[in-house]
């Protein structure tokens, strides 16, 4: 029987000798770094692709985080969830801000509208949700909340590559949003990350403040920081945007089997698509009760790994409970009780275009078979 190691994700890798002529160009024109061409270009395309106005590229997924706090000017309390990856909350930390953590909704572990309204004093200047596994958050209510407010809205939108709702991307809510093209995603450059914004004038800004600052040669008008993409990712990123549909597809069809064979599993749950929404497929968390499964998550965790069948359990455990946070008031468990709940209950499963039927296979005895 075939024992090879299933993985959670796999990168997406355009054709070696696609990428190999795109280098030679670069080499030619020894031209690898700020602002070449193929990093015009890779920023145009995903205008496009991504039916957005405005996009900055930058070297990896934390750093528009950090440099979109820089931009907006924001200080004193953000709102924002535990039910994230750390970079989320460590952007905020980095700039010296206080992260006030608010409870999630089970329907998308997205942050709950309600529990942010609740939440909001005198010394809150920002929100900063997530699109959690590429599921949308109720932007609508969101906007309504930090319009009544005063609040400006950065998107964490690491997962949500491509996704739309009723045809508008979802990138262009709020103020900001930042994407990770890390090499986990649907979408990478290897490393690689961007923000969208609404207007020529903050994508100056942005440009300036990822390169340190720099307006031209000798003009510095803001404490900048090194955030550029190079020439080599993205000429990377651009074949990879050329099949990322495709990639897409694939892992459309692995969600489809997954929900026909766990539909009827007692103790397990799973998100079914949203209407209205172009997903992507970033991942496919499935959430164990385990009293009514017969057996905890961990326990089927492990199962799993030992079985070469690796799972994550993303979120858990919540950036909440991590020494640096752990002390805010915010953060006490009796505040979350959706996501402490759910960090307990969740594992993805492996979801990538590179999953063979035998595969797929594989991991659903892993949950079926006890």
């Amino acid at each position: 029987m075939d024992n090879k190691q299933i993985t959670v994700t796999a990168p997406l890798l355009p054709g070696l000798e696609e990428f190999n002529t795109m280098l030679k160009e670069i080499w030619d024109s020894k031209w690898i770094t700020n602002n070449g061409q193929f990093h015009k270009q890779l920023e145009t395309e995903l205008c496009k692709y991504l039916k957005v106005p405005y996009i900055s590229l930058f070297t990896n997924g934390t750093l528009p985080l950090i440099t979109a706090l820089q931009a907006l000017r924001i200080t004193g309390e953000v709102i924002t969830t535990p039910y994230s990856f750390v970079a989320t909350t460590h952007a905020l930390w980095w700039n010296g801000i206080k992260p006030v953590f608010v409870d999630i909704e089970e329907s998308t572990c997205g942050i709950d509208p309600d529990a942010i309204e609740a939440a909001i004093t005198p010394k809150t200047t920002a929100i900063m949700p997530v699109h959690c596994y590429g599921k949308p958050c109720n932007t609508k209510r969101i906007q309504e909340i930090a319009d009544k407010y005063g609040l400006r809205v950065i998107y964490d939108a690491a997962h949500a590559f491509g996704v739309e709702v009723n045809g508008e991307s979802v990138l262009n809510a709020g103020d900001i949003s930042t994407l990770s093209f890390h090499a986990t995603k649907v979408y990478n450059t290897i490393e690689g990350g961007a923000m969208v914004v609404h207007d020529a004038e903050t994508k100056k800004r942005i440009d300036y403040l990822k390169n340190f600052g720099f307006a031209d040669e000798t003009i510095v008008v803001a404490p900048g920081i090194n955030g550029k993409m190079d020439e080599m990712r993205s000429a990377f990123g651009l074949l990879n945007l050329h099949q990322v549909d495709d990639a897409i597809a694939a892992r459309q069809k692995v969600a489809q089997f997954y929900r026909k064979e766990l539909r009827n599993v007692p103790g397990v749950r799973f998100f079914d698509d949203m209407p209205g929404v172009r997903h992507n497929y970033s991942y496919f968390p499935i959430f164990i009760n385990a009293q009514e499964f017969g057996m905890t998550r961990d326990e089927l965790y492990f199962k799993m790994r030992d079985n070469n069948v690796l799972g994550r359990r993303y979120f858990y455990p919540l950036i909440s409970t991590f020494s640096t946070y752990r002390g805010l008031p915010s953060a006490n468990p009796e505040n979350l009780p959706v996501a402490t709940r759910i960090a307990n209950e969740v594992i993805c499963l492996p979801m990538h275009h590179e999953l063979t039927q035998q595969d797929l296979e594989r991991v659903i005895n892993c949950i079926t078979y006890k």
